[in-house]
């Protein structure tokens, strides 16, 4: 049963102006060192990578239902690509712990300018 559902698209110059405003306390602030890593290796569109995972966490904070407050956590929710590329939601400590009996499927897609998440959250 479908529980909830979220969807995000973000402008991938409003996440680089943020990086390169606020520099390693805004990038560590919201991503993990494994999706930066990950980013990281598509020099020229490490930007656009970023974004997209910016958008799962929105999105999956719609699906939830809280939003980005009461008791949210950027780092506790991460993307992580398996080998055949397919996205996967990975929670970690309050997250994990709130919504692990879950599961998410997550799609993301992005262009040189946009990137786009959906999180769907079933029981």
């Amino acid at each position: 049963m479908i529980k909830g559902i979220g969807i995000d698209i973000v402008e991938v110059e409003r996440i680089r102006e943020a990086i390169e405003k606020y520099k390693e306390r805004f990038r560590n602030k919201i991503f993990t060192d494994e999706e930066i890593s990950y980013s990281m290796e598509f020099k020229g569109k490490e930007y656009v990578h970023l974004a997209a995972r910016f958008a799962v966490k929105e999105a999956f904070s719609k699906a939830i239902g809280t939003g980005i407050t009461q008791g949210f956590r950027f780092r506790e929710i991460s993307v992580r690509n398996l080998p055949t590329g397919e996205p996967i939601l990975l929670l970690a400590g309050n997250m994990r712990e709130k919504y692990g009996k879950y599961q998410f499927h997550i799609s993301i897609s992005h262009t040189e300018t946009n990137a786009v998440a959906v999180v769907v959250m079933e029981e």
